[in-house]
């Protein structure tokens, strides 16, 4: 049987980082064997799915490059499909019509009625406790006849187990005393989650169900309606959680854009920087590595190697500056600095370009000069970001001083604000404006001036950069040129902050 798995966010919201790496698990799961990876929208709660919503989810599959195989699916669509199942099983005795009184139209109220009575049976929860469980065909036919609202719900026996075993926990079992008759279909027609994914599931014809173990309790439901429709079930497999550093839930509302996969593509991280690191988050190949290309994470991956306990994701809470993972910053960085020049090259064209700082001569006669200065400045940056902000220097004359620097580099050494209009007078008279040759002209001005060398260049880095730290001071002289280079160290600007 072909490897078939889905991908089934529900469009309520941005693509959740949990989500995110559920859809990862899947897909390197299926790739591995060479199966098919689909995509469904579960938009069946219609007054919060939004198509804004459904555009974040696909947009950030594409960025992490998760292709999907077949078109999407979603599943509002089949909603009419999902209603005769339930009536199907309904006329073959397997669910009932549970009337609800009008003053308690919802199914939430249903379940209050049935909790209520429980308490007054001493407490103890009878899951079949349900006056119309029983009521013959006639009776339900005629109460339906006549207009009163039902809900289907499945009937579900009264003693017995459901079991199945779990891709990462293993043997699972429940009693069937520990599940309500679930509801099939709202009074108001509305197919219900667990009836919606088993249709979904077997006509897509998924194989394995690969998903949040927040859905175990829904997998025992869900096989019940498989063995109702005669259908064998998945294979299933449950992830652990990803938590908040206080090991609470990672949750929308709580944890606001930290869990948002969109907060850390706009925010300059590199796609397979982050789709390596949320591979990490719960899995592991048994090895002491942790940098892995989509092809390496393809070879290595398998169920084995997802952990039963529940990842971290240890941003800092209560400091804005720190809203991302430790981690995750470092494995971009590393990404940034090693990753082959020519594919960080388009990504810093995009970042400058959305900073308006790209100009077309980078891809014609300054191509040589922009490959050489990304690859100069790129070792000491962690986003994309930083080639439009810390590096903008490069790129534009506008940029800004770092007050810290200007304090540390050249107000603490006064005659620097002399020095360097006459170091720039050096250096306009340099013809091969070359590392060696820089190098010899800074080296004899700093013997000249009775000072170290690094109060030369540290002074130079900040009036040429704004910046406290960064490449070295000749390749920086070397890739600003000499005109730019001149310039800067005669302006009195940074002296002025």
């Amino acid at each position: 049987m072909e490897t078939r798995v889905r991908f089934a966010p529900s469009p309520t919201g941005y693509l959740h980082i949990g989500s995110a790496r559920t859809a990862l698990f899947n897909y390197l799961y299926t790739r591995k064997v060479g199966g098919k990876f689909l995509l469904r929208i579960e938009d069946t709660d219609l007054q919060r799915s939004t198509e804004e919503s459904t555009r974040s989810i696909i947009e950030g599959l594409a960025w992490l490059g998760l292709d999907y195989d077949e078109e999407i699916v979603f599943q509002s669509d089949n909603a009419s499909k999902h209603r005769e199942i339930a009536l199907k099983l309904l006329d073959e005795g397997k669910a009932y019509r549970d009337f609800t009184p009008k003053e308690l139209p919802s199914d939430a109220n249903i379940k209050e009625a049935i909790a209520e009575r429980a308490r007054q049976n001493q407490g103890e929860k009878n899951m079949r406790d349900n006056p119309f469980r029983d009521l013959s065909k006639e009776e339900s036919d005629k109460k339906a006849e006549s207009g009163e609202p039902f809900a289907i719900r499945l009937k579900v026996a009264e003693s017995g187990k459901t079991s199945f075993e779990d891709g990462v926990y293993g043997f699972l079992e429940r009693d069937y005393s520990e599940i309500e008759d679930l509801v099939l279909l709202r009074s108001d027609g509305h197919p219900l989650y667990n009836l919606a994914v088993v249709c979904d599931d077997i006509e897509m014809q998924i194989s394995d169900v690969v998903r949040g173990q927040d859905h175990l309790t829904n997998t025992h439901k869900q096989i019940l309606i498989y063995e109702a429709l005669g259908e064998a079930p998945p294979r299933f497999a449950h992830l652990p959680l990803i938590l908040a550093p206080n090991k609470g839930k990672l949750s929308k509302r709580k944890h606001g854009a930290v869990v948002s996969l969109t907060t850390y593509r706009d925010a300059g991280f590199v796609a397979a920087a982050f789709r390596n690191f949320l591979a990490l988050l719960g899995w592991s190949a048994g090895e002491e590595r942790e940098i892995y290309n989509l092809e390496e994470l393809i070879k290595k991956f398998s169920l084995e190697g997802i952990h039963r306990s529940n990842a971290v994701f240890n941003f800092q809470e209560n400091d804005p500056r720190h809203w991302t993972d430790d981690k995750a910053l470092w494995m971009n960085a590393e990404y940034i600095r090693t990753m082959p020049l020519e594919d960080l090259l388009p990504l810093v064209k995009d970042e400058l370009k959305s900073a308006k700082l790209w100009r077309e001569e980078y891809e014609d006669g300054d191509k040589a000069w922009f490959e050489k200065t990304v690859d100069l400045i790129r070792q000491r940056f962690f986003t994309l970001k930083d080639f439009s902000q810390q590096g903008r220097a490069f790129f534009s004359e506008d940029f800004d001083f770092d007050q810290a620097a200007i304090d540390k580099n050249l107000k603490k050494f006064p005659d620097l604000q002399a020095w360097l209009p006459e170091l720039a007078d050096r250096l306009e008279t340099v013809e091969d404006f070359t590392h060696d040759n820089l190098e010899t002209v800074v080296n004899q001005f700093a013997e000249e001036k009775g000072t170290k060398l690094g109060v030369i260049m540290n002074g130079a880095r900040s009036v040429l950069t704004g910046l406290a730290v960064g490449p070295s001071m000749l390749a920086v002289f070397e890739a600003l040129g000499k005109e730019k280079s001149v310039l800067r160290l005669k302006s009195q600007i940074a002296w002025n902050q």
